[in-house]
């Protein structure tokens, strides 16, 4: 098999534990917003309220879908070791990806926001769905390093949908004009991830290691 390693080492133990914090801290809440507005048990703001209106299936879909991406994607990754386990997660993380990556298209043109917003979550629906296929194709290959970095950039897009609500609430706390701050971060929220983790994984380089007993 194949060990990704950094510069010749394992990844910092640091690293492992910012992770996780991130995903408690950050992710879970944000999945478990998406998903309580996606089944009606959170009241939608008027503006997603009215894309609900425009797609009353797609929408919901897409938000449930999205947000079972956004948890099922680190749950895979830190059951990397147990690969039975890891291969299922993964083909479920890959189907909601795939669902809430289609659906992101539409809701992105139905939404309210400038075109230049809407522009960049539909790029980034594209971006998601794109990153996934090379992902699948190079475990098919049984290119595993290069499936886990296509994997970490996936993630690092799907991340955008924290960044792009914690800077949607600094901007409405703060008293910022949203319209132009939303269409900014539309782009940087994922963006700025997907940029950061190609060029962190650019230096991983791929170990051979026996095959276990």
């Amino acid at each position: 098999m194949i060990d990704l390693r950094y510069a010749g080492r394992p990844l910092p133990r640091l690293a492992s534990i910012g992770l996780v914090l991130t995903v408690i801290l950050l992710v879970l809440p944000t999945a478990a917003i998406a998903l309580a507005l996606g089944i009606g048990l959170l009241a939608l703001p008027y503006e997603l309220d009215l894309v609900l209106r425009r797609l009353p299936l797609i929408f919901p879909l897409h938000m449930i879908t999205a947000a079972l991406a956004l948890i099922l994607i680190p749950i895979a990754a830190f059951a990397r070791r147990r690969h039975g386990v890891h291969r299922a997660l993964g083909r479920l993380a890959a189907a909601a990806v795939v669902l809430g990556g289609l659906t992101a298209l539409p809701v992105a043109l139905a939404s309210e926001a400038l075109p230049v917003a809407r522009a960049g979550l539909f790029v980034q629906g594209v971006v998601w769905l794109a990153l996934l296929a090379l992902a699948v194709a190079a475990i098919r290959r049984r290119e595993i390093e290069r499936h886990a970095r296509f994997m970490l950039a996936m993630a690092a897009v799907a991340s955008g949908a924290i960044w792009l609500r914690l800077t949607t609430f600094a901007a409405l706390s703060l008293g910022l004009p949203f319209d132009p701050v939303y269409a900014a971060a539309a782009w940087a929220c994922w963006l700025l991830p997907l940029g950061l983790v190609m060029i962190a994984t650019s230096r991983f380089e791929p170990v051979e290691r026996p095959m276990p007993a």
